[in-house]
């Protein structure tokens, strides 16, 4: 499996049969989308800066829902969340997306708004990846995002939907930065890595963060 990130909550994930594309974003966010084909997109939420499935191209399905699909070879699970702490009262719902293949567990947190509770995530399983939003404000912050890993306990933590320069400020300003969430992790700050490839057999039970470029 490679894992590349294309700024804010989006990923292209490329696994051997398929290419997964996570919550695809408005260039008006301060980023330009990038061109990228995928055959599987996943919508956490229909909020622009994830829902933008007509900016990717190929020819692909989009999973936008709670439930368990199959395509390609890869398992999608949908699991439905909050994007905030009061039960989606206030920004509505979140869908955690699982990807499973070539023996390896994904979790896509998309727009989380507050940790699940123990009995949520066993029902969620085990997860080798964990994509987790650290930014706050509109998600969980760095203190929850550091509670949820501690709970899921994943091989590798990839930050995303982070505060950064390139974003609009007057939207996202109040975000914390990545070397927020490193500092709450004890992380030294680290160069990004242009993509990651992984095997199921190279996973390692100590948990390590990894940070990528976009």
């Amino acid at each position: 499996m490679e894992i590349k990130y294309l700024g804010h909550a989006s990923f292209l994930i490329k696994t051997k049969t398929a290419k997964i594309v996570t919550d695809p974003y408005d260039s008006s966010i301060g980023l330009k989308f990038p061109k990228v084909e995928a055959e599987i997109v996943t919508l956490s939420h229909h909020h622009y800066d994830h829902d933008r499935a007509n900016l990717v191209g190929g020819n692909f399905i989009v999973f936008d829902m709670p439930g368990e699909y199959e395509r390609l070879g890869v398992k999608i699970s949908g699991f439905l969340t909050y994007h905030d702490k009061n039960k989606g009262k206030e920004r509505g719902e979140n869908i955690l997306f699982k990807i499973e293949s070539e023996g390896i567990a994904l979790l896509h947190c998309g727009d989380l708004g507050d940790v699940p509770d123990d009995d949520f995530l066993e029902e969620v399983g085990d997860i080798d990846v964990l994509l987790v939003p650290v930014g706050g404000f509109y998600t969980i912050g760095p203190d929850e995002a550091v509670e949820l890993i501690k709970k899921i306990e994943p091989s590798i933590v990839i930050p995303m939907h982070f505060n950064h320069p390139k974003l609009k400020q007057e939207n996202f300003g109040k975000l914390f930065s990545l070397d927020d969430f490193l500092k709450k992790m004890g992380v030294q700050p680290q160069a990004p890595l242009p993509k990651l490839s992984i095997k199921k057999d190279e996973l390692r039970d100590e948990m390590k963060v990894v940070v990528l470029s976009f």
